[in-house]
């Protein structure tokens, strides 16, 4: 009897790109206890296909904290591909809680991955800055009361940008085990009227490590660290020369970037 031979058909790999309020949840990844965003995605999905993909998230954000542009992708057998990404997204959505949407969806070449393959990450961070809370921000907003200084906030800012050793914004050495190394790209505090947003671009981003930053940016603007202390804050690394963390449901994973180099070869058309 002859031997067939069966051409096992590589799998059909997606980017979804997913917003979140984060309010209800711990966190991005799947929980042992508590609830995950990551494990609402991968229940929407089982849904659509009996392979039950795993979702491998591009970040892990922290409990509360939200996301506008959180990336992941997921694999299936190309025998339950069936639909084109656009109506994929229509799908999820069918299936997924009110506070979790897929923002897009996009074929990607094999090589593709959510984590790996990113080239680094933009979150922002809001804060209203007046003695009465804007009742709309108050699960997305820092209510802080006090006045702030934004020249010298902007300053501070400014030291943050470029390769430094951020080990004094580690919050738990177990939990970062590589390099505290990070090139940050972009660090700035804006205003509109009271809403005060902080733009943090890098390459990369320890535990907390954003929510350190615009704490420590605070207490600079509310004159309790010196607007030239960045450096040597950076200098000293130990956590307990910087400033306080700031709350998570004001943190936002804005988007997350990738090198076009690493989105080819390009996908067939669907």
């Amino acid at each position: 009897m002859r031997k067939q031979n069966v051409r096992m058909s590589s799998p059909v790999k997606l980017k979804l790109t997913i917003a979140y309020d984060g309010a209800g949840y711990d966190g991005w990844q799947t929980q042992k206890t508590g609830v995950g965003v990551q494990e609402k995605v991968e229940a929407a999905l089982a849904k659509l296909f009996p392979s039950r993909p795993k979702v491998f998230g591009s970040s892990r954000t922290d409990t509360g904290v939200h996301a506008l542009g959180m990336a992941a992708h997921f694999e299936v057998p190309r025998e339950e591909w069936r639909m084109t990404a656009s109506r994929l997204v229509l799908a999820l959505n069918a299936h997924l809680p009110e506070d979790i949407r897929v923002q897009s969806a996009r074929r990607m070449p094999a090589e593709f991955h959510a984590r790996f393959s990113a080239a680094g990450k933009e979150y922002r961070y809001f804060v209203w800055n007046h003695p009465a809370m804007n009742p709309l921000l108050r699960t997305q907003a820092w209510h802080f009361k006090r006045k702030l200084d934004l020249a010298a906030m902007r300053a501070a800012a400014r030291d943050f940008v470029g390769k430094h050793d951020f080990r004094s914004f580690r919050v738990n050495p177990s939990y970062d085990t590589d390099s505290t190394v990070r090139t940050l790209r972009k660090c700035e505090v804006r205003r509109r009227g009271s809403l005060l947003t902080f733009v943090i671009e890098g390459d990369g981003f320890l535990y907390r490590m954003c929510r350190g930053i615009v704490g420590t940016l605070v207490q600079v603007g509310e004159g309790k660290i010196s607007r030239d202390a960045v450096r040597q804050i950076l200098a000293q690394r130990d956590r307990t020369v910087a400033g306080m963390t700031a709350p998570a449901h004001g943190l936002v994973l804005w988007r997350v970037l990738y090198d076009p180099k690493n989105l080819h070869p390009k996908p067939r058309p669907e």
